[in-house]
C-alpha cells in the first residue's frame, strides 16, 4: 500500500486526465473519474485527501458537485480547474462549494504539484486539529483519572508495606511502627536522622496512610534557595513582584491544599523566613508574594532535618515557637550504620530496581559483596548505597552478578567498627611498628585480592611481590584459604 498522498482529479476528457495522472503520479496516489458517477464510487471506497475538478463536466458542473462532496466529506480539500473565468462560477464555487484553490488553464505542473502538495498537507493539519481537540476534550477527565488511579495505587502500596526496606530485626521496625499509629492523626511531625537516611520515604508513608492520602503531596528542600525564592516557591508570587516574575506563580503550599507538604532540611532557614513560616502555621494562610490578599490553605506539615533542633533553638538560631508548631511527634530515623541486617536485603533491592532503570540486566549480587558492604561504615546512609550499587551496576559486565572486585576502594579497603578499634589500639596507641605496619599491609592485601577476584599472580603484580612472597604474607595473616571476607557482627540476608 502506498504511503503517497491519495487525490482524486474528475475531468470528462481522458486526454486530459492521463496528462495529469502522468505529471502527479509520482508525487500522488492519483485516481481518476471521468464523470460524476465514477467520482462518487472512489470517494465511497477511497480516503481521499483532495480533489481537482474540472468545471465544465457533461452530468454536473464542477461546482455542484464540490457541494454534494463538502456536505458529505467536508475535510476533503476541493479545487475546481477551469478554461472560463466567469466571475459567477468564481464566486458560487468559494462561497458554496467551499472551494481551496480555482486553477486557471493553461497550468503550470509546477504550480499544480505545489498547489496539491500544500492541499495535502492542510488536509493532515485538519485531522491533527481534530485529533487535538477530541484528546483536549477528553484530558481533564483521562488526567483525573490517571492522577487517581496512580493515588490509589500509591495508597494500596503503603497499606501493604510502607515502602521502607527493612528485615523484621532492623532498627527501622521500631520507626514504622511509630510512622504507622501517628500517620492517621492529624499533626505536624518531624523527622530527624543524618543525611540519606530515607527521611522523605519516611514521610511519604506518612501521608499514604493519613486521611489526607487522596490529595497531593509536595516536597519543598529548604536549605537549597535564598529566601525570596523559598518564599515564592512555597507561598508563590503575583507577576512583576520581583525581577523576572513575568507571570503568576500557584505557591506549593497551595497546590497542596487537603494534602502535606515536606519541608526538607528545615534547619536551614534563615530566622526572617522562620517568622513567615511561623505565620503560615498560626493563621493557615499564605499570602503571595507582590499580592495584598491572603489565601485560606489546609495543609500538615511535615518538617526534616539532620540537626539537633532543641540546640538550635537554645542557641538562637531557630525560633522556639516555630519549633513548638512543628513538633507535634519527632521520630528519629536511624544511620545505615546502625542497620547492619539490612544492608543484604537493601542492596539486593537497589540492584534489581536499577538495573531496571538504567535498563541493564545483571545476575544480582554475589555473597561477598554483601560482606564487603556490611563492613562499610556508610557516612552517606542510603543514599551512598545507592550511588554505590549504581556504580557497580555501570562498570559491570551485561549479564554478569556483582562481584565485590566492583566495589569502590575506599569501601574495600574499609573494616567494621571492632576492626576499626583493634586497628586504632595498633597504629595510634600500642604496638611496636613491626605490628602497625602488619595491620595495614594485611588490609592493602586482602583489598587487592578482593579487587583481583582472589587471583593471586595477578595480586601479588600489583603489589610488587613474588608468588612466593605473596604466599608468605598470606600465611602469616592466615588468609591463605579466605575467599570472602569473615564477619564479625550478626547479620541477616533477607531479600
Amino acid at each position: 500500500m502506498s504511503d503517497l498522498p491519495n487525490i482524486l482529479v474528475v475531468d470528462d476528457e481522458v486526454r486530459s486526465l492521463e496528462s495529469l495522472a502522468r505529471i502527479l503520479g509520482e508525487d500522488f496516489e492519483v485516481h481518476t473519474a471521468s464523470n460524476i458517477a465514477t467520482a462518487n464510487e472512489i470517494l465511497e471506497r477511497e480516503c481521499i485527501q483532495a480533489i481537482l475538478c474540472d468545471q465544465r463536466m457533461p452530468d454536473q458542473a464542477g461546482v455542484d458537485f464540490l457541494k454534494t462532496v463538502r456536505s458529505r466529506w467536508p475535510e476533503i480539500i476541493r479545487m475546481i480547474v477551469s478554461g472560463y473565468t466567469d466571475a459567477h462560477d468564481i464566486i458560487d464555487g468559494i462561497n458554496e462549494a467551499g472551494i481551496y484553490q480555482y486553477i486557471t488553464k493553461p497550468w503550470h505542473p509546477d504550480t499544480l504539484l505545489m498547489t496539491l502538495t500544500n492541499a495535502c498537507r492542510l488536509y493532515e493539519l485538519q485531522r491533527e486539529n481534530e485529533l487535538l481537540a477530541i484528546e483536549l476534550k477528553m484530558a481533564p477527565a483521562a488526567a483525573s483519572k490517571a492522577v487517581g488511579d496512580r493515588r490509589a495505587a500509591l495508597k494500596r502500596t503503603y497499606d501493604l508495606d510502607d515502602g521502607i526496606v527493612r528485615t523484621p530485626e532492623s532498627p527501622m521496625s521500631a520507626v514504622c511502627d511509630m510512622l504507622h499509629q501517628v500517620a492517621p492523626y492529624d499533626i505536624p511531625i518531624i523527622l530527624t536522622g543524618a543525611s540519606g537516611t530515607g527521611k522523605e520515604l519516611a514521610a511519604r508513608a506518612l501521608h499514604y496512610r493519613s486521611l489526607r492520602w487522596n490529595k497531593p503531596f509536595v516536597v519543598e528542600n529548604c536549605g537549597a534557595l535564598p529566601d525570596q525564592l523559598l518564599e515564592s516557591e512555597l507561598f508563590g508570587h503575583k507577576r512583576g513582584a520581583f525581577t523576572g516574575a513575568v507571570e503568576d506563580h500557584v505557591g506549593l503550599f497551595e497546590r497542596a491544599n487537603g494534602g502535606s507538604v515536606f519541608l526538607d532540611e528545615i534547619g536551614e532557614v534563615t530566622p526572617a523566613f522562620q517568622v513567615k513560616l511561623l505565620r503560615v502555621l498560626q493563621e493557615g494562610e499564605i499570602r503571595p508574594v507582590g499580592s495584598g490578599k491572603p489565601r485560606k490553605v489546609d495543609v500538615r506539615v511535615i518538617a526534616a532535618t539532620n540537626r539537633t533542633l532543641e540546640e538550635e533553638v537554645h542557641a538562637g538560631r531557630f525560633r522556639a515557637d516555630l519549633y513548638y508548631r512543628l513538633s507535634g511527634i519527632i521520630i528519629e530515623l536511624p544511620p545505615l550504620k546502625d542497620r547492619t541486617c539490612d544492608i543484604p536485603l537493601l542492596a539486593r533491592t537497589l540492584v534489581q530496581r536499577m538495573s531496571a532503570k538504567l535498563g541493564k540486566p545483571v545476575a544480582g549480587i554475589s555473597d561477598e559483596a554483601i560482606e564487603c558492604l556490611q563492613r562499610y561504615s556508610w557516612p552517606g546512609n542510603i543514599r551512598e548505597l545507592q550511588n554505590e550499587i549504581q556504580h557497580m551496576l555501570v562498570v559491570a559486565k551485561p549479564n554478569a552478578k556483582l562481584g565485590a572486585e566492583l566495589i569502590s576502594r575506599h569501601i574495600l579497603m574499609s573494616v567494621s567498627s571492632e576492626e576499626d578499634d583493634r586497628d586504632a589500639k595498633i597504629i595510634d596507641l600500642e604496638g611496636s611498628l613491626k605490628d602497625r605496619l602488619g595491620m595495614l599491609e594485611q588490609r592493602i592485601i586482602r583489598e587487592t585480592l578482593i579487587r583481583h577476584r582472589w587471583n593471586k599472580s595477578r595480586a601479588a603484580k600489583e603489589l610488587g611481590l613474588s608468588r612466593v612472597g605473596l604466599r608468605s604474607k598470606l600465611e602469616r595473616y592466615g588468609l591463605e584459604n579466605v575467599r570472602a571476607l569473615p564477619m564479625k557482627r550478626s547479620s541477616s540476608s533477607a531479600g
